[in-house]
């Protein structure tokens, strides 16, 4: 026996017929004599249509648009989970299934007060654990927690993803099941590459850097925890039938395992290609050289919650003046502008530039810690399909380029192939 933390995204609980579809793949594992909590998302389409609500409603007098009271737009939006749980414990009860559902604040699972993007400060599962004891499925609203407001929070779009992993580190599962429309994780987007080949292992750490540079199929903070607290997660597609061969295998369940380094016996130089399209840069000119100044810069954007990515910065000839460049979405690129203009005379640039429709594309893997010539192999494959770079930015295990947009694609299929990625 074993317990189990199983996920269901959107598409999974679209309508009725994939809510009794996911009841079936839930019914496995009990039959199985396993333990098991299922994290549920709201049903597909159905956040975007609260969302749209909130921000369809008049603004308080004077706010910005797009502002309005973060604890009242989490109060809509968490609402949808809400629905998606209770429609599961309905479905599992008929299936004669004890079942019960869960919202994040009768668990408690408790956040931060950074409404619509909380992070997860506490789990106390030992409700749960000890009805899991007694048979009971529990059936919990992911993407929500209490604050310490004692409102409801979100955790950002996404977030069901963080709320499957955190509840199976503090329940203490031996596996944790993300369920979605894919059957796991692949060398890049089979979409743009039909080539793209479905991994069986990844490493947290290639994971967490796929996640954040534009592989959608986990949020980046759900990866986080999963390394932190060692949690074993599988990808898997929902889509499969629940009681095909192999879907109730403990061990090795048809998808991707994302695990510790350890594990993976065999490590590929690149293990995938992954991309961020809508990225936008924004350049500082002629600031100051002296201490403080990135911390001007990047203080007031961090409060502000935008995520700033590719770092660079030019000196002068004389060294008294310096240009500092940087990515973030190009969904921020207005709210990072207005930030940085309010903080003008702190930072003391003399001009500010802004450039959107790029792309980052990105090439990773464990192995490239013990192999020369990777990033020598990137440029050339790139020139010779001369596709200009704009920045350059490196880790141990990756390596990211910011380009055009509209070469994104060509990018990512020409280092696929140039990898061998496309070959078995």
């Amino acid at each position: 026996m074993a317990r189990i933390v199983m996920k269901f995204g959107g598409t999974s609980v679209a309508d009725l017929e994939r809510i009794k579809n996911v009841a079936r793949h839930v019914k496995r594992e009990v039959d199985a004599g396993h333990e098991v909590a299922v994290v549920v998302s709201a049903m597909s389409g159905k956040t975007n249509e609260l969302v749209g609500w909130v921000q369809g409603t008049p603004k308080v007098v004077g706010a910005i648009s797009p502002f309005y009271d973060a604890r009242e737009y989490d109060a809509v939006v968490a609402s949808g989970e809400q629905v998606t749980s209770g429609l599961l414990a309905i479905a599992l009860q008929a299936m004669d299934i004890n079942a019960r559902s869960w919202q994040g604040w009768q668990i408690p699972i408790r956040t931060d007060n950074a409404h619509g993007a909380a992070r997860i400060m506490e789990i106390d599962g030992s409700d749960i654990v000890r009805r899991m004891g007694e048979g009971q499925v529990a059936v919990i609203a992911g993407f929500q927690g209490i604050g310490p407001d004692n409102r409801i929070s979100t955790l950002g779009r996404g977030g069901s993803d963080t709320s499957a992993v955190a509840v199976a580190a503090a329940l203490k599962a031996d596996r944790c099941d993300i369920y979605t429309d894919v059957d796991g994780v692949y060398t890049t987007d089979p979409r743009i590459e039909p080539k793209a080949r479905r991994l069986k292992k990844i490493a947290f750490e290639e994971m967490l850097e796929m996640a954040s540079l534009g592989a959608k199929v986990l949020q980046v903070r759900s990866v986080e925890l999963a390394m932190v607290h060692k949690v074993r997660t599988f990808v898997r597609s929902s889509f499969e039938d629940p009681d095909a061969p192999g879907m109730g295998d403990l061990h090795n369940p048809p998808g991707t395992l994302i695990c510790d380094e350890d594990e993976i016996v065999e490590q590929e130089v690149v293990t995938g290609i992954a991309y961020a399209k809508d990225e936008a840069q924004i350049s500082l000119r002629r600031l100051a050289d002296r201490p403080g100044v990135s911390a001007a810069i990047f203080g007031p954007l961090a409060e502000n919650h935008i995520n700033v990515d590719m770092i660079v910065q030019n000196i002068s000839e004389d060294g008294s003046k310096t240009d500092m460049t940087f990515t973030v979405p190009s969904g921020d690129v207005e709210k990072a502008l207005k930030v940085l203009g309010d903080n003008k005379e702190k930072i003391g640039f003399d001009v500010i530039q802004s450039e959107s429709g790029l792309a980052k594309v990105s090439v990773i893997g464990i192995g490239m810690r013990s192999h020369t010539g990777v990033a020598a192999s990137v440029f050339r494959t790139l020139a010779d399909k001369g596709i200009n770079i704009k920045a350059i930015t490196t880790s141990e295990i990756k390596i990211s380029i910011l380009i055009d947009g509209p070469y994104a694609e060509l990018a990512v299929r020409s280092l696929h192939s140039c990898y061998g990625l496309d070959k078995n």
